[in-house]
């Protein structure tokens, strides 16, 4: 594409509803967007698209919505309706909330009571009991719709049916009109490891910016499909979406985590994104699968991980690159299949991936692009390349068109562009705290810029804690080096103001349970196997192994296990699979008093 034909591009995307208009006038698709219902595909074209988005603006200005009004949206799985909802809203002058479904009732309800949201449109009869349970909480909430039929409820074909009937398209495309690119497009609240949750506001510029400029890094060209499963609530895969609708690339929503080996296996798409516990438990089944081999299988498919391990994306010898074409053919060109035959980016983001993990793929030649960002910067501040040459291991790479970034005296990552937030909603003291007067956001997250330009995240800086000797300790780059572990699913370090660090440890119980197996060590349950003295001295020789890459200061001193398989639900993890710090330390005060052999501060 042309320079002059690129800026024209970006000039019919400056609105977000401008992106699926772009869609149906330059590339458009029998499948736009396609979601699962029933055990069958129904998709939408860019026609029914544009048109059924047109009818929930009119229907919506029926019911009474002015612009500036915000309605929320909650989903369970991804789904066209979520993002003709989301168009319909945005171009009547509207303003969308999008929730996560796992959050809880009063979650939910904060949300909607501090957006001011007037109306509610929800995925299925759950989450539409689930808003009606705290309905009394929210008076300025007008009705709740359900994309699936709920006994009781509303649905919002209702909504569409009144915007069929509207005779007000005059006043919608006057209304259309008058949006400009700087208007407030949603309020994103972010499911945060600590606190109350922030409304990060996004403008239409915001999003559509970040997405075109985006658009170099991603290798996918007409005729790529991509699949969609990561919660599109997020900003992440949202911003991704009107990425694939502008590039005319078909979008079918992945049934729901647990599903996602199916849908790859069905859709064979090109393109789909991840986070690394994703990636990590994908790596985990392989490993698996190749511990059940025996003999001369065996041995090849572990010559082969050997070999990935000492993958370079610029330094290797002409005999490694003719030994990993034989693995490649032999093994890891099996490991292509299970990802559907046809994927040539995963595009990984969200929390940090490990180093370890992006070699053995990328050798495998599966194409992982690992980005950087956060829901206040829209989300992308850098992201590596599509080409071997333009990826460096272990960093997140080069920043994206029209953003800088700069490194503080402290080690903070600052970030400059258009992507930036307006502020958090109803919040101008904490918008000021982290964007400076020169305009820089202030990400909490330390960092280092290389020369070439690749960004590379160390930790983030209210992470980082200090124990009593004066050192200081990153806890991120402990845990990500100590995941590597087949016998650990999750893992968080601790020690702020104590002796050493240590940690609490969730094992892997799958693993675990056929470790246990071979060495004819019984297993009932996970609080019987975690006091079993074998498997916590097992685990310790993993712990010990990985310490001796750290500093002495860092190295983890005693760990305890945990019975609980790590969850959203449980409250263990965010809807983005982070760690929430402080929710994990509560509930484990007494593993911690176990470790420091005296009472738990934070009593």
């Amino acid at each position: 594409m042309s320079s002059a034909s690129a800026d024209t591009r970006f000039d019919a995307l400056a609105r977000l509803f401008d992106f699926p208009r772009y869609q149906l006038t330059h590339c458009p698709l029998e499948v736009s967007l396609s979601t699962k219902i029933d055990g069958k595909w129904v998709s939408l074209s860019s026609a029914e698209f544009v048109a059924q988005s047109e009818l929930l603006s009119l229907g919506l200005m029926e019911l009474g919505l002015q612009p500036g009004d915000k309605v929320a949206l909650i989903s369970h799985n991804n789904r066209y309706e979520w993002n003709v909802t989301d168009i319909g809203v945005l171009q009547a002058g509207g303003v969308d909330v999008p929730i996560y479904a796992t959050l809880s009732d009063e979650d939910v309800a904060y949300i909607l009571n501090h957006s001011e949201s007037r109306w509610c449109f929800v995925s299925n009869d759950e989450l539409w009991r689930k808003v009606m349970r705290i309905k009394h909480q929210c008076p300025q909430l007008e009705a709740v719709y359900c994309y699936l039929p709920v006994e009781g409820g509303m649905s919002w074909t209702q909504v569409l049916e009144r915007g069929r009937r509207s005779e007000r398209r005059t006043e919608f495309e006057e209304r259309m009109a008058a949006v400009r690119p700087s208007d407030l497009a949603t309020i994103i609240y972010t499911s945060g490891t600590t606190g109350v949750p922030k409304g990060v506001m996004l403008s239409h510029s915001n999003l559509a910016t970040n997405s075109t400029h985006c658009h170099d890094r991603i290798p996918v060209t007409d005729g790529a499909i991509a699949l969609s499963f990561l919660p599109v609530c997020h900003v992440y895969e949202r911003m991704l979406t009107y990425l694939y609708c502008w590039k005319g690339i078909p979008v079918y929503h992945g049934e729901s985590l647990d599903t996602v080996g199916d849908n790859i296996r069905e859709i064979k798409p090109h393109i789909f994104t991840a986070v690394p516990r994703l990636l990590e438990k994908v790596f985990d089944r392989i490993m698996l699968k190749g511990s059940e081999l025996t003999g001369v299988k065996r041995a090849l498919f572990f010559w082969a991980v050997g070999l990935a391990e000492r993958y370079d994306t610029l330094d290797r010898s002409a005999l490694y690159n003719v030994q990993l074409g034989i693995a490649r053919k032999l093994i890891f060109s099996k490991w292509l299949e299970a990802l559907g035959g046809r994927v040539v980016a995963v595009v990984s983001g969200s929390a940090a991936l490990n180093p370890r993990l992006a070699r053995i793929f990328l050798a495998a030649g599966v194409n992982i692009q690992e980005g950087y960002g956060l829901t206040e910067t829209s989300p992308v501040i850098s992201v590596n390349g599509k080409t071997e040459s333009d990826k460096r291991i272990g960093c997140v790479g080069r920043p994206i068109a029209n953003v800088e970034v700069r490194i503080a005296e402290d080690g903070e990552i600052l970030c400059k562009g258009p992507n930036v937030m307006m502020g958090y909603y109803k919040n101008p003291e904490l918008t000021a705290e982290i964007i400076d007067a020169e305009g820089w956001f202030h990400t909490g997250d330390i960092g280092t810029l290389h020369p070439d330009g690749h960004l590379q995240i160390t930790d983030r800086k209210k992470e980082i804690f200090k124990t009593s000797g004066g050192k200081y300790v990153a806890p991120q780059m402990l845990e990500n080096a100590l995941k590597e572990s087949r016998f650990i699913e999750q893992i968080m370090v601790i020690g702020e103001g104590e002796k050493h660090p240590a940690a609490l440890v969730q094992p892997d119980f799958a693993f675990l349970k056929d470790w246990c197996d071979r060495k004819k060590i019984p297993y009932t349950t996970p609080e019987q196997i975690i006091a079993e003295p074998r498997v916590k001295a097992r685990i310790e020789r993993e712990v010990n192994e990985i310490n001796k890459r750290f500093g002495q200061w860092e190295q983890i001193k005693k760990i305890e296990l945990t019975p609980d398989v790590w969850s959203i639900d449980s409250g263990h993890l965010t809807p983005t699979l982070k760690l929430k710090r402080r929710n994990i330390l509560k509930r484990y005060t007494g593993l911690y008093e176990r470790i420091y052999e005296k009472p738990y501060p934070g009593k």
